[in-house]
């Protein structure tokens, strides 16, 4: 979150507020107070120019040109032919990702110090705001309509939660996400979790807990105790709080930590983000990671940390290799160099609707993807490399 004021002038009027962004985004430097009399095609030229466009009218309408603005991109992208190389069609659509929420996120609302919005049908979204950047502090400040949304699409997440199949018959089996914290909708990870077997009843170690979920399904397997570690505090909050609503906190520790608590475990699980690409925001980084910096410091550090005979499950998707973005040995070899072995590989095809998409620009490789749990041991030290290994499809 950015710590600096976006000023503007208001008929003779200078004006600052605090200047909010999720992102780390700057304020723009040029202004535009605007309201209902703003055609959507001008309102378009403005924010691609580069130009704040600070609102100050229907709450509703603003929602209405935010999505006109988005309906003249859609326009402009559509016209654009995808590359035929997978590497190529993924930097374009990143790029175009990051041009449409650059351009979208210039539409600006005003809040008071207290969170509450002094526009015509504005809702109430204290709660929201509370819930993602913490008590109100005073302040006036400004943020971006599209980053509101998003506060109030994460509310409701918190609120309803995510049926997870895994965790057994409702009621007890939603998973609640906060904002910031990646929502555990892909169901078919959490099936590998659930059905592959166990080494051990003893303890677990979950590496980047996030929500909490896995620690949660392998509790509710009869694994008498799990320790839970994240480093990020939105994460570490989530996670204690789905735990406590699901009955687990005797079961389950939630601990600070950068990847590994002290000690070993007989079972160790890890579901780093799955493309090796910079994250633009941090909301992103529950999905890309640069340098694949959790991979490495989880297959680096995970011999150390297992049990004799213990066992590492590392759940990846295989849609990097798909897109170029990691060669298709990469893994393998890495593995390798960790001193690891593969024991099996638990793979399933994804059911999320963009695997069946084809109007995706990246949806010639989410076609062929696959989710893998890879159980993987410590080599023995007279062990080869390539002894024992096999992979089960």
């Amino acid at each position: 979150m950015t710590d600096v004021l976006l000023e503007w002038s208001e008929g003779a009027i200078r004006r600052c507020a605090r200047w909010r962004s999720e992102a780390g985004v700057a304020p723009p430097t040029r202004v535009r107070v605007v309201d209902d009399t703003l055609a959507a095609d001008q309102a378009f030229r403005f924010a691609s120019e580069g130009n704040g466009l600070l609102w100050r009218s229907d709450f509703h309408n603003a929602r209405h040109l935010l999505q006109a603005i988005g309906r003249r991109m859609e326009r402009t992208s559509s016209r654009k032919k995808a590359p035929a190389i997978p590497l190529e069609a993924f930097h374009q659509h990143r790029l175009a990702q990051g041009q449409r929420a650059s351009v979208l996120g210039r539409v600006l609302i005003e809040l008071g110090g207290d969170y509450t919005i002094s526009l015509p049908r504005a809702p109430d979204l204290r709660l929201a705001c509370s819930e993602a950047w913490g008590p109100p502090d005073g302040q006036p400040s400004v943020a971006s309509l599209r980053e509101l949304l998003g506060l109030v699409g994460a509310h409701e997440w918190r609120k309803k939660g995510v049926e997870i199949a895994a965790l057994g018959p409702p009621p007890g089996n939603r998973i609640h996400p906060h904002y910031g914290v990646f929502s555990p909708v892909r169901g078919e990870y959490l099936d590998l979790v659930a059905n592959a077997p166990l080494p051990s009843r003893q303890l677990a170690f979950d590496i980047g807990t996030g929500t909490g979920v896995l620690a949660a399904i392998l509790a509710r397997r009869g694994v008498r105790r799990i320790i839970a570690t994240d480093q990020d505090r939105r994460a570490l909050a989530c996670a204690a709080e789905n735990i406590g609503r699901l009955g687990l906190q005797s079961q389950v520790e939630v601990v600070a930590a950068d990847l590994f608590p002290p000690g070993r475990a007989p079972l160790v699980v890890c579901n780093p983000p799955w493309l090796p690409a910079r994250a633009s925001a941090p909301l992103e980084r529950a999905i890309y990671d640069e340098g694949s910096r959790m991979l490495h410091g989880f297959l680096g550090g995970l011999a150390a940390h297992l049990e004799p005979g213990g066992e590492g499950w590392l759940i990846m998707s295989d849609l990097a290799e798909l897109l170029g973005l990691r060669g298709p040995q990469d893994l393998a070899t890495w593995i390798a160099a960790a001193n690891l072995r593969v024991l099996a590989r638990e793979q399933v095809r994804p059911r999320h609707p963009k695997a069946a998409d084809e109007r995706d620009p990246l949806h010639a490789a989410r076609a062929r993807e696959h989710t893998s749990l890879w159980r993987l041991a410590a080599r023995s030290r007279d062990e080869h490399p390539q002894r024992g290994e096999r992979a089960r499809r």
